[in-house]
């Protein structure tokens, strides 16, 4: 996963500087049903948008031609739906027959008229609020699948729960945790291949093992388990792949007792000729490769794409795209399966842009590597060799000195979501530089140690690393990209004005529609880049958009809200909207909701504090925070205000919000038996201390 500002070394000006900155597989149905053929053709024609990625193949392409680069310029708002949220919202709309089906934060699920906007029905599975801070990244939801009239979501605190598509309501419910004493959370969307339901996890930053699960849709009863890392060697291996992997895990680290980590909590697609579901898996816990396997090894299967038969959940292949994962690299990425050309033989392929800063083709029938090429400056590696195995710089792995990770933990690209066109043979995805400097913390103790100074270590973190120990020298930037994959380049790109620019889609109409971080949706000519149309959002987006046919008319519909990871502390918009899907047409007549002008607030001044109780306060604010609420006065606040804006009411009474105050019901942890009266008072001093020391001098 991702990171935000922390140092265990940092003075306060150091961290001031922290802020500174086609042939696609054919779809086909699962199993016959009684409307299996208008399925297949509202799906093919375009009219539905009926899974995570439009298709199995995961292309978020759509095959509808009204709208175009010659027309597009002539999309007005269709309607408007307030999704009552205030965090992040990352959902994928799936929409089925006329009914569009949208999650918002927290897992709450909407069911609307596709065509008006209709509310039809909403269900709230009701996550404990106090579960949010097991949450890395936002309590966000990335959205349903829809199959055989269920709806399926997993929640937040993971559960998958089955609804009844026509009215909401709930069929069955599964609890998908293993074991409750581990932060495991859900956020991604479940697929449905051959009729099971699959779902995945996350929290390797906390310390968890990763794993997917399926669970057959009529009934709820559990198909089958795969895990991503090997468990205690002490007791069986459940299969021959973790009898595999082991052998590239170095017990003396004993990396089970923290989980190993490798969550499973996005990109899932499908090939059914070949009868094999892909996954993208995720980082390490710790992230630091030696605590956790001193001898070293590649620890299988993390950051890999796996091959898994979706029946029955038997391995068949992988690919690991960063052996020994050192730098929280994920590989949880979109995967997209295609057949292109590639000298001169068509190729059945994976295209895949993961964290690492690599756009990667491999064969997905076997899961043999055919190229790999940057598609962002990278330092830690200088390509890949014949083999498949990145040629690394060897600074990247560092015992003792700070290391400007390019990209760093947020990624080079991250979960926001990748899109395909046929028609232009390109891929499209937002790419993006949020500097951050890594260093490995010699106080970190084996399995976490909650030392002042330890990343979030206070709510659950174990990274193992210290976070900008000194100003990262990198600078920030998002943009998005065309890419050829075959050619392994850039063919155009757009520089957008700051990191974390939502998902894309690409259409027959030759276009790509991206929302974006400064609160736009946009279109672009899918060939050159040229931009054709773009209309305001009132909030920063982060998701992707999709597009249907409803009566004859095609829509652009996306869900828009600001957050995940980056979005709780940090903003490039002036606006601020609730969470809400915007749908348009061509001459579209509806009126904008209102926007809202962001209020930032004074910065803070009048808490009195001991000045000599500053720099304990810095590690204190560091270890327990600085990923929800940024840097004091630096950062301007994301979805979550910026304690050095806020009224000095709140800071003087800092105590009654951080013991079982009025916040946790809206998610904030409860300090209650971890922090004590005297470290909130060094807290208090840190917040007010750099609020003065960036103050301007008169």
């Amino acid at each position: 996963m991702n990171l935000m500002l922390a140092s265990r070394r940092a003075s306060i000006p150091s961290l001031l500087l922290l802020s500174s900155l086609f042939a696609t597989t054919p779809v086909l149905a699962d199993q016959a049903g009684p409307d299996e053929a208008s399925i297949v053709a509202n799906r093919d024609s375009g009219k539905d948008w009926p899974s995570h990625g439009f298709d199995y193949a995961g292309t978020r392409f759509s095959p509808l031609t009204q709208i175009t680069s010659k027309n597009v310029d002539e999309l007005g708002l269709a309607w408007s739906y307030d999704l009552n949220s205030t965090r992040g919202i990352e959902a994928t709309p799936i929409v089925v027959d006329g009914t569009m089906y949208v999650t918002a934060s927290w897992s709450v699920v909407h069911a609307l008229d596709a065509k008006t906007g209709k509310r039809l029905w909403s269900y709230d599975p009701e996550v404990p609020r106090e579960k949010a801070y097991q949450a890395c990244c936002d309590v966000v939801n990335r959205g349903v699948a829809v199959y055989k009239g269920k709806v399926f979501v997993g929640s937040l605190d993971g559960r998958l729960v089955a609804l009844d598509a026509n009215s909401g309501k709930k069929l069955w419910e599964k609890d998908t945790i293993i074991d409750r004493s581990r932060p495991y959370t859900v956020t991604g969307a479940p697929r449905v291949f051959r009729g099971n339901v699959i779902i995945g996890n996350g929290g390797a930053e906390f310390g968890v093992r990763g794993y997917i699960t399926a669970y057959d849709a009529e009934t709820g009863k559990q198909k089958w388990r795969w895990f991503t890392v090997p468990g205690d060697p002490a007791k069986p291996y459940e299969n021959e792949a973790m009898a595999k992997a082991a052998k590239t895990w170095d017990p003396k680290g004993k990396y089970w007792e923290s989980g190993g980590g490798g969550t499973v909590w996005n990109s899932m697609v499908f090939d059914p000729e070949l009868n094999l579901m892909y996954i993208g898996t995720g980082n390490g816990n710790p992230w630091v490769h030696r605590k956790r396997s001193p001898a070293g090894g590649d620890n299988l299967y993390l950051a890999s794409i796996v091959a898994i038969n979706p029946e029955t959940g038997d391995y068949v292949w992988h690919y690991q795209e960063t052996p020994g994962d050192n730098w929280d690299y994920t590989s949880t990425q979109d995967l997209i399966l295609a057949d292109i050309k590639i000298d001169g033989k068509l190729r059945k392929v994976i295209m895949h842009a993961p964290k690492n800063g690599f756009f990667f083709v491999v064969d997905r029938t076997n899961g043999k590597f055919i190229s790999a090429q940057n598609f962002v400056d990278v330092n830690w590696a200088t390509g890949y060799d014949k083999n498949g195995r990145p040629i690394e710089i060897a600074e990247a792995r560092s015992e003792d000195k700070p290391f400007d990770a390019i990209p760093g933990p947020f990624g080079g690209h991250n979960w926001h979501s990748m899109s395909y066109s046929p028609k232009t043979g390109l891929a499209y995805f937002p790419a993006q530089n949020i500097p951050l400097n890594l260093m490995e913390d010699k106080n970190w103790k084996e399995h976490g140690s909650n030392k002042p100074g330890q990343p979030m270590s206070g709510i659950g973190w174990n990274t193992g690393m210290l976070i900008n120990a000194e100003t990262p020298s990198s600078k920030p930037f998002g943009r998005l990209l065309a890419w050829d994959p075959v050619k392994q380049q850039e063919r155009w790109r757009y520089e957008h004005v700051a990191p974390w620019n939502g998902g894309t889609l690409s259409t027959a109409g030759n276009l790509v529609f991206q929302g974006t971080a400064d609160a736009r949706l946009m279109a672009f000519d899918a060939g050159s880049g040229d931009v054709l149309w773009q209309s305001p959002m009132g909030t920063g987006v982060i998701a992707a958009p999709i597009s249907y046919q409803v009566d004859g008319e095609q829509y652009i519909t996306i869900a828009a809200g600001w957050g995940g990871v980056f979005g709780q502390t940090q903003r490039a918009s002036e606006t601020t909207t609730p969470g809400t899907v915007y749908t348009f047409k061509l001459n579209g007549k509806a009126e904008m909701p209102e926007f809202t002008k962001h209020q930032l607030g004074n910065l803070l001044t009048g808490v009195k504090y001991d000045p000599a109780l500053v720099e304990e306060g810095t590690y204190l604010y560091v270890s327990n925070c600085v990923f929800c609420h940024g840097v004091p006065g630096v950062d301007k606040g994301g979805n979550i205000p910026n304690l050095g804006y806020v009224d000095k009411s709140f800071i003087e009474n800092l105590d009654k919000f951080v013991f079982n105050g009025p916040f946790v019901s809206r998610g904030m942890p409860d300090f209650t038996g971890k922090l004590s009266a005297e470290d909130v008072e060094k807290i208090k001093a840190f917040i007010q201390g750099t609020a003065d020391a960036i103050r301007p001098k008169k």
